[in-house]
């Protein structure tokens, strides 16, 4: 499996899966082209998401959100039920499709835009394998306005999660509350530790306790957890 430095070690697996031949000849042209990564295999669609895998063991999933058949976000969600399962990075048009927002939701390790550069989309495939999520700040900001506007359309659901998401964040100590804030206002590690005058050691410490008490796979479900909560700002 990919390391904390991929390009250290074996090179990372990646499979792709996109209904767009050309998009995947493109992908594992570029992918191919680094001897830090290996493509190991492809699929024209997501119902064809966990045969593959199955086969191949990739470390990480390149995820085309948009498919006629069984879409990403299914598809996500069955790679993630796997025993092992892969890390997943969803391939999408738009920043804040509600569909990648879900896939973040059910534990996707982070989003690229199609028309990502090559040497970015190398990068976030070393980062995603090393248990890194991709997911920036001005990124993070869009899903979460997305949510914010949905909730106003809907409060009853919008009551429902903030609900659910304080109960589930009861478990955490004030510090961890702390540091989940901030990871909902989409903070690196070293600006938490400079905003909680910790040090980055402390802080990755608590993100890992923060995901192990949740049950959660990446920081990045901890921010939406934390927006649902309705919390991001009580943190500052």
């Amino acid at each position: 499996m990919g390391g904390v430095n991929g390009a250290s070690a074996a090179p990372v697996r990646v499979a792709i899966i996109d209904d767009d031949p050309l998009v995947r000849a493109g992908l594992a042209m570029i992918l191919g082209g680094d001897p830090t990564l290996s493509v190991v295999g492809e699929a024209g669609d997501g119902a064809d998401a966990v045969a593959l895998v199955r086969e191949v063991a990739p470390d990480v999933v390149l995820m085309d959100i948009r498919m006629p058949r069984r879409d990403g976000l299914a598809a996500t969600g069955d790679l993630l039920a796997l025993r092992e399962p892969p890390k997943v990075l969803v391939l999408t048009t738009f920043d804040a499709d509600e569909m990648v927002l879900a896939a973040l939701r059910v534990g996707a390790h982070g989003f690229l835009l199609k028309d990502t550069p090559p040497a970015r989309l190398v990068e976030a495939v070393h980062a995603v394998a090393a248990g890194l999520p991709i997911l920036s700040p001005h990124a993070t900001s869009a899903l979460i306005a997305e949510v914010a506007a949905r909730d106003a359309a809907g409060p009853s659901s919008a009551d429902r999660r903030r609900v659910a998401a304080r109960a589930a964040l009861e478990v955490l100590t004030e510090r961890e509350l702390e540091v989940a804030g901030a990871l909902g206002r989409g903070l690196s590690n070293q600006e938490i530790g400079s905003t909680l005058y910790l040090s980055v050691a402390t802080v990755k410490a608590h993100v890992g306790r923060i995901l192990t008490k949740l049950g959660l796979e990446n920081r990045t479900q901890v921010a939406i957890l934390v927006h649902d909560a309705d919390l991001g700002d009580d943190e500052n």
